[in-house]
């Protein structure tokens, strides 16, 4: 275990001597964020920020992962995977700030870079022999999908990268809810490996992992992503030095993705990030609304949004999502430990 917390102290570290010259940096070289004039009013004032900080923030947890790592293949993929989605991000970025407008690149073109990032995640899954059954906990049951499972695997990434996007849009807000999503998959993973006599979930050598490697290395890039989000929070906080910009969303989406796949709890996704889940969501349910019917049902979408429009301060917003976000992290976590763990 003094590895996992070895990581995340690393990283965190990392992140908190490195941040005034990544943030000197982006000033210097002009890279500030770009506010959507539909927003809301008082989000002007950030028009200039520093943004792609994601780029210390992943870099930071990457390099304490590969310190500590194990070097197993979920662990390895989950990194990967994060640096990948972070690839595209960052170009989304570069795009808005070479054309100095908040569009950068296109709908169609993220989701063929995903398809691209999710042939190799389904290419370890399949190496790595995990189960293309998918798990309803609650219901206690496997749904088969056999060869749709890389579809699926597909939704689960992109779904997650553009879901934690969306909820980039406060100080703080996205670093501070994926910190807890990430502590809660590190948690399942060290509960994982303390359970000596458990078994990987999806995949067996003679049925049993001594000390479950697998778990500990995912438990380890977990903390690092969590020490990386505690470490650029430290300057992103209310009121911000640095925005992490696609870069970081990205990156953090499809890290928490990958967890997700490659510790066999896709559904479980759905509750430790219910506030993604949620924000996602009041996106669509907003557009066909007022497709549908020429109405808004939220003020304006994403969600926090909506708090904003209703004057709702931007710390009180950001710290009831925060406490949402634990809400929904520790039902994960007990739900993992009642249907999944074999440390019970």
């Amino acid at each position: 275990m003094k590895l996992v917390l070895a990581a995340g102290v690393v990283a965190m570290l990392l992140g908190i001597v490195s941040g005034p010259a990544l943030i000197a940096f982006l000033r210097r070289n002009e890279f500030g964020q770009h506010i959507r004039e539909e927003g809301p009013a008082g989000h002007a004032a950030k028009q200039g920020t520093p943004t792609m900080g994601g780029i210390g923030m992943l870099g930071c947890a990457l390099l304490a992962f590969l310190i500590f790592t194990e070097h197993t293949g979920p662990g390895l993929a989950v990194a990967g995977t994060a640096l990948a989605c972070a690839g595209i991000g960052f170009l989304d970025d570069y795009l808005k700030l070479t054309r100095k407008r908040s569009l950068g690149l296109s709908g169609r073109w993220k989701l063929l870079l995903l398809a691209a990032v999710v042939a190799g995640v389904g290419w370890v899954a399949h190496r790595e022999h995990l189960s293309t059954d998918l798990y309803l906990p609650l219901l206690n049951t496997y749904v088969a999908l056999g060869p749709f499972y890389y579809v699926f695997i597909f939704l689960v990434v992109a779904g997650a990268a553009n879901a934690v996007n969306l909820t980039d849009g406060l100080d703080g807000l996205a670093a501070g809810t994926v910190t807890i999503a990430t502590l809660t998959y590190a948690a399942m993973m060290v509960v994982a490996f303390l359970a000596h006599n458990g078994v990987y979930p999806g995949h067996t050598i003679d049925g049993v992992y001594q000390g479950n490697p697998r778990a500990l290395d995912l438990a380890i890039v977990a903390a690092a992503l969590v020490g990386g989000c505690v470490g650029f929070l430290w300057y992103n906080a209310y009121p911000a030095d640095v925005f992490m910009g696609d870069t970081g969303s990205f990156g953090l989406g499809g890290g928490l993705a990958a967890l997700a796949i490659f510790t066999k709890t896709e559904a479980l996704l759905v509750v430790v990030g219910g506030v993604f889940v949620i924000e996602a969501l009041s996106v669509a349910i907003q557009v066909v609304s007022f497709r549908a019917f020429g109405k808004r049902v939220f003020l304006m979408a994403p969600l926090h949004h909506h708090f904003e429009m209703m004057e709702w301060t931007e710390n009180k917003i950001i710290v009831r999502f925060w406490i949402t976000a634990a809400i929904f992290g520790a039902s994960g976590f007990v739900l993992y430990y009642l249907f999944f763990s074999k440390y019970r």
